[in-house]
């Protein structure tokens, strides 16, 4: 009975469900608004990109539009103070490089007071893939999250200063997470592989209102729904030895195998609202400020089906999350130089919405200071080019995960202080 308890112990264990490791917003939608560290992204009209930012926006373009843009994107981690039993390396290059987001909006006019749109974009996001010696990989070792969004939209002029949007959204989601397990605390040699991957297709939607109390200033407010997913996949043990194979003498099965994987996960609410500001022909300023619901993630449970009879704490494996309502700042001013140039700038701060003492390896993140500059370059008549910079330095962020199950988890603790660099292009083409 001893054995049975140390092997449902470490079934419990063998896998962390933190699903989305960086599961942040993904901004990169708009080049043009990233110029402005996204502070204008509900009240500034620039281009076809403000189907995602505040559809009642496409009332203010006339006639077809088109923009197509794509960011590249390097992180950068630097792991010390590193406290744990495991040997190996903490090199933090944890998040692969580079990442490549692209996004496409088109839309088009169809009268005096209704336009119709759509977008494909990706509105959440992460990846990390640290070194096979990494010496916290039994807490994780591997995590890649990606959500697709195609968004039909249609939007409806009340008057000359107020207009309304809608958009369906159809979101797509496709997880991967894998962790390894230490053998030899079960009597085994090396390492075993834990690997959990699912898929889900869901519905939410977008409402976005806008409006202009003087003819130099615009409002906006959008309104991103949740997102209710149920992913459906498989959670293969490979690699296990010890006394996780079979024990023909105790008539016990191994736990290497595939077994059904399901698990329930909301991405959060968000309302955008911001302000912009054309002090003349020139110049023009945003401010603007964003709301996430992340307590909708209070805890992830992953359930698996068919699991042996003595790994029964591996039915459902809980993690602790907890996560927090954010709210995000953010300003920044454009300026055109002359009919062909425009350069933007903006600065921003993002709170990270993982207390502390939930913080682990899968999602070492701080708090966000943004800083980023644009350029536009108004090619043709009806052809403009939009390039972003943005840089973010986030605070460093402690991991502290204790060893648990009796010495079966090894602990893990470190600093880890990241950075990001990101850079995006976007075409836009007036019809």
């Amino acid at each position: 009975m001893k054995i049975r308890n140390q092997l449902c112990a470490l079934g419990l264990c063998l896998t962390s469900t933190h699903l989305l490791a960086n599961g942040l917003q993904i901004n990169e939608q708009s080049i043009s608004s990233e110029g402005k560290a996204y502070s204008g992204r509900a009240s500034d009209v620039q281009d076809a990109t403000v189907v995602y930012g505040n559809p009642a926006g496409m009332s203010k373009l006339t006639g077809e539009h088109v923009s197509g843009g794509i960011s590249i994107i390097d992180a950068n981690t630097r792991i010390s103070s590193v406290n744990t039993s495991v040997a190996g390396t903490s090199r933090g290059d944890m998040v692969p490089s580079p990442i490549v987001v692209p996004s496409g909006f088109y839309t088009l006019q169809l009268n005096q007071d209704w336009h119709v749109g759509f977008g494909v974009y990706a509105p959440f996001g992460g990846s990390t893939d640290y070194e096979s010696s990494f010496q916290g990989r039994y807490r994780s070792s591997r995590t890649q999250v990606k959500v697709v969004t195609l968004q039909p939209t249609v939007s409806y002029r009340i008057s000359d200063r107020l207009s309304v949007g809608f958009g369906p959204t159809i979101n797509h989601i496709e997880g991967l997470l894998e962790s390894k397990i230490d053998n030899r605390a079960v009597r085994g040699q090396g390492d075993g592989t834990v690997k959990v991957t699912g898929d889900d297709t869901a519905l939410g939607f977008n409402v976005g209102i806008m409006f202009d109390p003087f003819d130099d200033l615009t409002l906006g407010l959008t309104y991103h729904s949740k997102v209710d997913y149920t992913l459906e996949g498989k959670t293969k043990v490979s690699g296990a030895n010890g006394l996780l194979g079979s024990i023909p003498a105790l008539r016990l099965p191994g736990l290497n195998g595939k077994y059904d994987a399901s698990l329930d996960f909301t991405t959060p609410e968000t309302v955008d609202a911001s302000a912009t500001w054309r002090f003349n022909d020139r110049l023009d300023f945003s401010a603007g400020a964003l709301w996430s619901r992340w307590s909708r993630v209070p805890e992830l449970n992953v359930q698996n089906a068919g699991v042996p009879r003595n790994y029964a704490a591996f039915d459902s494996i809980v993690e602790t999350l907890k996560w927090r309502d954010t709210w995000s700042f953010s300003t920044g001013l454009s300026y055109r130089l002359n009919k062909q140039w425009k350069i933007r700038t903006g600065i921003a701060y993002e709170p990270t919405p993982m207390p502390n003492q939930y913080t682990s390896t899968r999602a070492p993140t701080g708090d966000r200071k943004i800083f980023t500059l644009g350029l536009n370059w108004q090619a043709t008549e009806q052809m403009s080019l939009d390039l972003g910079y943005g840089y973010i330095h986030e605070d460093t962020v402690k991991v502290s995960q204790p060893t648990t199950q009796g010495g079966l988890r090894p602990g893990y603790s470190a600093k880890y202080q990241n950075s990001i660099n990101g850079i995006g292009l976007q075409m836009n083409y007036a019809f």
